[in-house]
């Protein structure tokens, strides 16, 4: 990374799960480096959902380097997830045809919930099943798999933690980290957005805030997206041996029936 800058340069790495991510900074001049992010980063630029993207790289050894908007600016708190600016956001991001177009242009196909109950099915260990809690969200995710169809197909984040909220000090408000990013069910954001963030009783003015209105089958399948993620984050966390986040995840569960 360093032979893209002079000698002049500080560059850091941003942390972060890959360990892909710098910053480069010179006097006044501060830049986000991301080494072989997705080509999606530049439609992600272009619609203002992310920090500008200033320019792109090949290295010899086929590597793209991508550079950043370095912004000042802050995470979300949680309890500023309720806020119109997130609705308008996220509404803008599953309106957009440039992004569903991209996402399509790079082979992603709109993933089913039976794609995704398939998957789980494979990842949770025998352990984890034998919970009564999990048996039962197993039950729960196969007796409502047919009455969840949704024919809308957009850009879903699936990760809108407050953490990848980012708010600049101009009051620009960006969505980041799009590694995990599919073409699917918009309640699969919403839902994650909703039942983690926004108490139950605000939730159809959120939602009306976003855009459309609070049916019940909206709220079937955001709880059946946000039960399936949760199984997903429970065996996540196991694998890692991180018990004590894996049975805040159970509780978590075991308070959504």
């Amino acid at each position: 990374m360093e032979h893209l800058f002079g000698q002049e340069w500080e560059i850091v790495p941003a942390g972060g799960a890959t360990g892909e991510a710098f910053f480069a900074q010179h006097d006044q001049q501060r830049l986000f480096l991301k080494r072989n992010s997705s080509p999606f980063l530049a439609v992600l630029s272009a619609e203002g959902i992310v920090p500008k993207l200033i320019w792109t790289k090949r290295l010899e050894n086929g590597d793209v380097i991508t550079a950043q908007q370095w912004l000042e600016g802050r995470e979300l708190k949680p309890s500023e997830m309720d806020q119109i600016m997130v609705a308008n956001l996220l509404n803008k991001i599953h309106r957009s045809e440039p992004l569903l177009g991209m996402l399509k242009r790079l082979g992603k196909s709109p993933l089913e919930p039976n794609q995704l109950l398939k998957i789980l099915e494979l990842e949770l260990d025998a352990e984890l099943r034998e919970l009564p809690v999990v048996e039962k969200s197993m039950t729960f995710l196969n007796e409502e798999l047919t009455k969840i169809r949704c024919e809308e197909k957009v850009v879903c984040h699936c990760d809108v933690n407050h953490n990848n909220w980012l708010l600049s000090d101009n009051n620009q408000l960006y969505l980041i980290d799009w590694d995990g990013a599919m073409i699917g069910d918009p309640a699969i954001d919403l839902g994650m957005l909703l039942h983690w963030y926004i108490p139950r009783d605000k939730w159809e003015d959120w939602v009306n805030l976003y855009g459309i209105q609070l049916t019940d089958h909206l709220l079937l399948r955001m709880k059946w997206y946000v039960i399936c993620q949760t199984l997903t984050s429970i065996q996540w966390y196991k694998n890692k041996t991180r018990f004590e986040e894996m049975n805040r995840w159970v509780l978590y569960l075991e308070n959504s029936f």
